[in-house]
Protein backbone atom coordinates (compact mmCIF):
# COMPACT_ATOMS: atom_id res chain seq x y z
CA UNK A 1 0.00 0.00 0.00
CA UNK A 2 1.13 3.20 -0.45
CA UNK A 3 2.50 5.84 2.14
CA UNK A 4 -0.10 8.20 0.97
CA UNK A 5 -3.05 6.10 1.97
CA UNK A 6 -1.70 4.90 5.58
CA UNK A 7 -2.40 6.58 8.69
CA UNK A 8 0.20 9.40 10.12
CA UNK A 9 0.23 7.27 13.49
CA UNK A 10 1.45 4.47 11.75
CA UNK A 11 4.55 6.18 10.14
CA UNK A 12 5.26 7.82 13.55
CA UNK A 13 8.08 4.89 14.83
CA UNK A 14 9.77 4.90 10.83
CA UNK A 15 11.10 8.24 11.75
CA UNK A 16 12.82 7.30 14.54
CA UNK A 17 15.95 6.21 14.72
CA UNK A 18 16.60 1.64 15.31
CA UNK A 19 17.34 1.55 18.57
CA UNK A 20 14.50 3.94 19.80
CA UNK A 21 11.43 1.91 17.99
CA UNK A 22 9.31 -0.19 19.74
CA UNK A 23 9.41 -4.13 18.36
CA UNK A 24 5.82 -5.30 17.23
CA UNK A 25 3.33 -5.32 19.67
CA UNK A 26 5.47 -5.18 22.42
CA UNK A 27 4.64 -3.25 25.86
CA UNK A 28 6.79 -0.10 26.55
CA UNK A 29 8.64 -0.79 29.37
CA UNK A 30 9.81 2.40 31.21
CA UNK A 31 11.19 3.12 34.76
CA UNK A 32 9.37 5.91 36.93
CA UNK A 33 11.83 8.66 36.34
CA UNK A 34 11.38 7.95 32.59
CA UNK A 35 7.63 7.83 32.34
CA UNK A 36 7.85 10.90 34.77
CA UNK A 37 9.69 12.52 31.67
CA UNK A 38 7.54 11.73 28.93
CA UNK A 39 4.69 13.25 31.12
CA UNK A 40 6.32 16.57 31.95
CA UNK A 41 7.77 17.37 28.23
CA UNK A 42 3.49 16.35 27.38
CA UNK A 43 2.26 18.54 29.55
CA UNK A 44 4.69 21.45 28.77
CA UNK A 45 3.89 20.51 24.80
CA UNK A 46 0.20 21.19 25.76
CA UNK A 47 0.08 24.01 28.26
CA UNK A 48 2.50 25.67 27.14
CA UNK A 49 4.41 25.72 23.87
CA UNK A 50 1.05 24.76 21.85
CA UNK A 51 -0.76 27.50 23.07
CA UNK A 52 2.01 29.99 22.20
CA UNK A 53 2.14 29.00 18.60
CA UNK A 54 -1.59 29.01 18.14
CA UNK A 55 -1.32 32.75 19.14
CA UNK A 56 1.61 33.42 17.30
CA UNK A 57 -0.37 32.03 14.37
CA UNK A 58 -3.47 33.50 15.27
CA UNK A 59 -1.79 37.05 14.63
CA UNK A 60 0.18 36.68 12.15
CA UNK A 61 -3.27 35.15 9.63
CA UNK A 62 -4.40 38.20 11.02
CA UNK A 63 -1.67 40.42 8.96
CA UNK A 64 -2.87 39.17 5.39
CA UNK A 65 -1.54 37.40 2.95
CA UNK A 66 -0.55 33.87 4.32
CA UNK A 67 1.22 32.59 1.08
CA UNK A 68 4.71 35.14 1.96
CA UNK A 69 3.96 35.39 5.76
CA UNK A 70 6.86 33.93 7.22
CA UNK A 71 5.31 33.79 10.46
CA UNK A 72 2.75 32.28 9.37
CA UNK A 73 4.23 29.18 7.56
CA UNK A 74 6.11 28.57 10.39
CA UNK A 75 4.00 28.93 12.94
CA UNK A 76 2.06 26.09 10.99
CA UNK A 77 4.51 23.90 10.57
CA UNK A 78 5.91 24.22 14.17
CA UNK A 79 2.20 23.44 15.11
CA UNK A 80 2.18 19.79 13.16
CA UNK A 81 5.72 18.94 14.54
CA UNK A 82 4.29 19.94 18.26
CA UNK A 83 1.08 17.90 17.41
CA UNK A 84 2.73 14.82 16.10
CA UNK A 85 4.89 15.33 18.98
CA UNK A 86 1.70 14.76 21.11
CA UNK A 87 0.34 12.27 19.62
CA UNK A 88 3.06 9.99 19.69
CA UNK A 89 4.29 10.99 23.74
CA UNK A 90 0.31 10.03 24.10
CA UNK A 91 0.46 6.93 22.54
CA UNK A 92 3.43 5.76 24.36
CA UNK A 93 2.64 6.70 27.61
CA UNK A 94 -0.42 4.83 27.32
CA UNK A 95 1.40 1.24 26.26
CA UNK A 96 3.85 1.88 29.25
CA UNK A 97 4.57 -0.50 31.57
CA UNK A 98 6.63 0.98 34.72
CA UNK A 99 8.87 -0.89 36.36
CA UNK A 100 10.28 0.71 39.26
CA UNK A 101 13.75 -1.08 40.06
CA UNK A 102 13.73 0.18 44.18
CA UNK A 103 10.10 -1.89 44.33
CA UNK A 104 12.01 -5.14 43.00
CA UNK A 105 13.16 -7.97 44.35
CA UNK A 106 16.45 -8.20 45.25
CA UNK A 107 18.03 -10.67 42.87
CA UNK A 108 21.52 -11.50 41.41
CA UNK A 109 19.42 -11.66 37.84
CA UNK A 110 19.64 -9.22 35.31
CA UNK A 111 16.04 -8.20 34.21
CA UNK A 112 14.68 -4.74 33.40
CA UNK A 113 15.90 -1.69 35.26
CA UNK A 114 19.18 -3.84 36.63
CA UNK A 115 22.21 -1.55 36.67
CA UNK A 116 24.70 -4.29 36.04
CA UNK A 117 28.78 -4.05 36.46
CA UNK A 118 30.10 -5.80 33.79
CA UNK A 119 33.85 -6.79 32.74
CA UNK A 120 34.29 -6.46 28.85
CA UNK A 121 36.72 -8.92 27.14
CA UNK A 122 39.56 -6.47 26.93
CA UNK A 123 39.16 -6.51 30.76
CA UNK A 124 37.93 -3.16 31.12
CA UNK A 125 34.72 -2.47 33.72
CA UNK A 126 31.34 -1.19 32.76
CA UNK A 127 28.39 0.15 34.54
CA UNK A 128 25.47 -0.22 32.48
CA UNK A 129 21.50 0.26 33.33
CA UNK A 130 18.70 -1.32 31.02
CA UNK A 131 15.83 0.96 30.27
CA UNK A 132 12.96 1.59 28.10
CA UNK A 133 13.57 2.61 24.51
CA UNK A 134 12.39 6.54 25.40
CA UNK A 135 15.69 6.62 28.33
CA UNK A 136 18.67 5.84 26.60
CA UNK A 137 21.12 7.78 27.20
CA UNK A 138 24.82 6.20 26.59
CA UNK A 139 26.83 8.67 28.15
CA UNK A 140 25.56 7.92 31.21
CA UNK A 141 25.64 4.09 30.66
CA UNK A 142 21.76 3.84 30.69
CA UNK A 143 20.99 1.31 27.09
CA UNK A 144 17.51 -0.24 25.80
CA UNK A 145 16.16 -3.55 26.62
CA UNK A 146 16.04 -4.17 23.37
CA UNK A 147 19.66 -3.57 22.84
CA UNK A 148 22.23 -6.74 21.63
CA UNK A 149 23.98 -6.01 24.41
CA UNK A 150 21.14 -5.87 27.18
CA UNK A 151 19.59 -9.23 25.29
CA UNK A 152 22.83 -10.92 25.96
CA UNK A 153 22.54 -9.90 29.19
CA UNK A 154 18.97 -10.51 30.18
CA UNK A 155 18.20 -13.33 32.32
CA UNK A 156 22.05 -14.11 33.17
CA UNK A 157 23.27 -13.64 36.91
CA UNK A 158 26.32 -12.22 38.96
CA UNK A 159 29.28 -14.46 37.81
CA UNK A 160 27.77 -15.35 34.82
CA UNK A 161 30.12 -15.00 31.25
CA UNK A 162 27.54 -13.87 28.22
CA UNK A 163 28.35 -14.02 25.04
CA UNK A 164 27.48 -11.09 22.71
CA UNK A 165 27.57 -10.80 19.31
CA UNK A 166 28.87 -7.07 18.76
CA UNK A 167 29.28 -5.39 15.40
CA UNK A 168 32.92 -5.95 16.16
CA UNK A 169 32.38 -9.92 16.37
CA UNK A 170 31.77 -11.93 18.99
CA UNK A 171 32.93 -10.97 22.94
CA UNK A 172 32.19 -12.46 26.21
CA UNK A 173 31.31 -10.41 29.01
CA UNK A 174 31.34 -10.82 32.22
CA UNK A 175 28.51 -10.44 34.93
CA UNK A 176 30.42 -8.65 37.86
CA UNK A 177 27.54 -6.96 40.11
CA UNK A 178 23.77 -6.86 39.54
CA UNK A 179 21.75 -4.25 41.38
CA UNK A 180 18.41 -2.33 41.31
CA UNK A 181 18.78 1.39 42.19
CA UNK A 182 16.77 4.17 41.67
CA UNK A 183 17.79 5.90 38.55
CA UNK A 184 17.91 9.62 38.32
Amino acid sequence: MSKAFTKEDEQQDDDLPAERRLPGSTKNYITPMGWQRLKDELYHLVNRERPEIVQVVNWAASNGDRSENGDYLYGKRRLREIDRRIRFLTKRLEIAEVVDPEAREATDQVFFSATVLIQRGDGSEQRLSIVGVDEIDLQRGRISWISPIARALLKSREGDTVLFRGPDGDEDIEVLEVSYVRLD
